[in-house]
């Protein structure tokens, strides 16, 4: 049985096709020749869309899913209701994330092929899974230590170990590289590859101008706004900073695109999202730089971000957004950081020299 979701109120200025989404092991053809799929995740999340496109005489594969037991069963259920004389071609990982690419060795094996993803995301997927330096739990404990993270919530970070490689037990030894502008015939029809920064390293997104379709990964989503986060590598990184040419990427697109997200339900409406995800953000800098007044750290500020409990898995998640949004105001000149004696940065602002919405927008 489908499931039905119900509105959101930020989803106003967007159209949907279809009122309910698939089922377990179900498909729904949303353009001619490409499928939507849903598989389960055991988080808050509990979702992500998959695509499925004909592939002259066989079948691509767009995102692998969660390394789950629930997953291989949806899987296998797709599997087993193909037409007996097509099987899966070619396999493409949009980014490293583990409901992406957590399936991904699982389903090479099966089919003999070898995945398809930006080489950006195949090093730093094998990175975070082999404890390579500046992807380990210590520096995970140093950046949150230093943004102020208490030492029981350190202590219960460290204890989980190394979730990515729990939540990807495997990946692919080889990949082919997809790059920005590479135009992939699937099907005879032309899909260009549109990457984009922020999210995840070198997040390849799929335009097909033919079907007027984008597979936008997490890049636009429909109801959440895309997690954009510091990560352990790059404790001074500014992915906020890039994330919104990314998003004017795609204002380059007809406005009535079908954009099929990873999370949510298939829509148009592609540039006021836009404009929302971008006024979203902005809103986030103001409240943050008016906060930072008086030293902030960033665990601080996690109350002004975000107006709910938060537990050890979105905490991690939360502490990345937290320091991404301080460290944008700060490599602009609206926040200053300082490290305290404690080894704690705090950041303060006083009197702002020019209004973040404006650099965001």
């Amino acid at each position: 049985m489908s499931k039905v979701t119900q509105p959101h109120p930020h989803e106003a200025s967007l159209h949907y096709h279809h009122a309910e989404v698939p089922g377990d092991g179900e498909l729904t053809e949303v353009a001619p020749g490409v499928y939507w799929l849903r598989m389960p995740l055991p988080f808050a999340l509990d979702h992500i869309n998959l695509w499925l496109l004909k592939d002259n005489g066989g079948w691509c594969i767009i995102d692998c899913g969660f390394a789950s037991d629930a997953t291989r069963a949806n899987w296998e259920q797709i599997f087993a209701n193909l037409p007996e004389n097509e099987t899966v071609t070619r396999l493409i990982v949009t980014h490293y994330h583990p409901d992406h690419i957590g399936l991904a060795a699982w389903l090479s094996e099966r089919f003999k092929l070898t995945p398809q993803m930006a080489l950006a995301e195949f090093l730093t997927a094998h990175a975070a899974a082999n404890n390579t330096p500046g992807y380990t739990k210590e520096a995970l404990h140093v950046l949150f230590h230093q943004h102020g993270l208490a030492a029981d919530q350190l202590k219960v970070m460290a204890g989980r170990g190394n979730v990515y490689q729990k939540m990807v037990p495997e990946l692919p030894a080889t990949f082919r590289r997809i790059r920005e502008g590479d135009a992939l015939s699937i099907n005879q029809k032309s899909w260009r590859v549109i990457t984009g920064y922020g999210h995840a390293p070198e997040h390849c997104a799929l335009y097909c101008a033919e079907l007027n379709v984008l597979i936008s990964g997490d890049m636009v989503l429909p109801r959440i706004s895309t997690n954009v986060s510091v990560g352990t590598a790059e404790p001074d990184g500014d992915p906020l900073g890039l994330f919104p040419s990314s998003l004017d990427r795609y204002l380059e697109l007809p406005e009535d695109t079908l954009v099929l997200p990873s999370h949510g339900k298939v829509f148009r409406g592609l540039h006021p999202r836009i404009a929302q995800l971008k006024a979203h953000h902005a809103e986030r800098l103001d409240q943050l730089a008016a906060a930072c007044r008086t030293p902030q750290t960033a665990v601080e500020v996690l109350p002004v971000l975000f107006k709910r409990e938060l537990d050890t898995h979105q905490m991690y998640f939360a502490m990345g957004e937290a320091v991404a949004h301080l460290n944008y105001l700060m490599h602009r000149g609206e926040l200053r950081r300082d490290l305290g004696e404690d080894g704690v940065y705090r950041f303060v602002g006083g009197q702002l020299i020019s209004s973040p919405i404006k650099h965001f927008l």
